[in-house]
């Protein structure tokens, strides 16, 4: 989130259209910031910077997801496997209803579950709530349904922070400031610059060590109150690192860190999370 002002001022300051775009850049800066989500237990409350908007940023995950879906039905690649798509799909039905927690809207979003037939070992959740699992990520890690639920929360953490669009937003300003300062200015082509940054943080998102922290802290809330036992996150996470051992990283761990220390930070969650599981469990709503 951090605005290089150092190198825009160097670079701007002898230009009256310089000086204006960065005055620009700086004020979107400083009205640009919002926290997306509420704190939850685990207490995530950091303010984000926002230079793209929410609905410009759903629009086009909407259409990425269709797009996605279509390629893999066409190849016949889409939802192959009944049982694991009920699985999945039943999986998220319980999840969903606990994004309350950290965003009111959230349940009412336009939730939609598949599973493509791949290899990869990979899921995401684009904004809106457009959830897709990689079969190989199943299949291959022999994932239980609590540690499949720690990847969804995982990755619909994601989406709740908005973390796609606090990426395209930081693109923005790390680069020469001159696509928002022209926006604010009024000059043409603005708009098509920014919504290259959001379709490219949507397809290729490489998300900082704060934004999986983030996730990680969340997706775990939101796997124990929906029943499932956070401890699985011990377990899914050594499964990753096992096969990450000797290998390129497989592309779920391309944008997922793996290191020891992050299942230590697991484990140091679990005196917060594990009573909201077990109050799940008294509800009946256990895995």
């Amino acid at each position: 989130m951090i605005i290089r002002r150092t190198s825009i001022v160097a670079s701007t300051a002898p230009s009256t259209i310089g000086r204006a775009m960065l005055f620009a850049l700086l004020a979107l800066g400083t009205t640009g910031c919002e926290t997306t989500t509420q704190s939850g237990s685990v207490g995530v409350n950091r303010s984000q910077l926002m230079l793209i908007s929410a609905e410009q940023l759903d629009q086009m995950a909407a259409e990425t997801y269709t797009k996605l879906s279509n390629e893999a039905a066409a190849k016949g690649d889409l939802n192959p496997d009944p049982a694991m798509t009920k699985r999945v799909r039943a999986i998220a039905a319980r999840i969903e209803p606990q994004t309350k927690v950290f965003r009111p809207d959230a349940p009412a979003w336009p939730w939609q579950v598949n599973v493509i037939k791949s290899k990869e070992l990979n899921a995401f959740c684009m904004p809106g709530g457009r959830i897709m699992f990689y079969s190989g990520l199943i299949t291959q890690l022999d994932l239980t349904d609590d540690e499949i639920a720690v990847v969804m929360g995982h990755e619909i953490a994601h989406a709740l922070r908005e973390h796609s669009r606090e990426q395209a937003s930081q693109q923005i300003a790390a680069q020469t400031g001159l696509g928002v300062g022209a926006a604010v200015l009024g000059v043409g082509g603005a708009g098509a610059d920014l919504a290259a940054q959001g379709y490219q943080a949507l397809v290729a998102t490489k998300f900082s060590r704060t934004d999986e922290n983030e996730a990680d802290l969340i997706g775990l809330e939101l796997a124990a109150r929906a029943g499932y036992n956070p401890r699985a996150g011990i377990t899914l996470w050594k499964k990753m690192m096992q096969a990450n051992a000797g290998n390129a990283p497989p592309e779920f761990l391309s944008t997922h860190p793996a290191e020891a220390n992050r299942v230590q930070t697991i484990e140091s969650l679990l005196p917060i999370v594990m009573p909201l599981y077990q109050a799940a469990v008294a509800r009946g709503a256990a895995s």
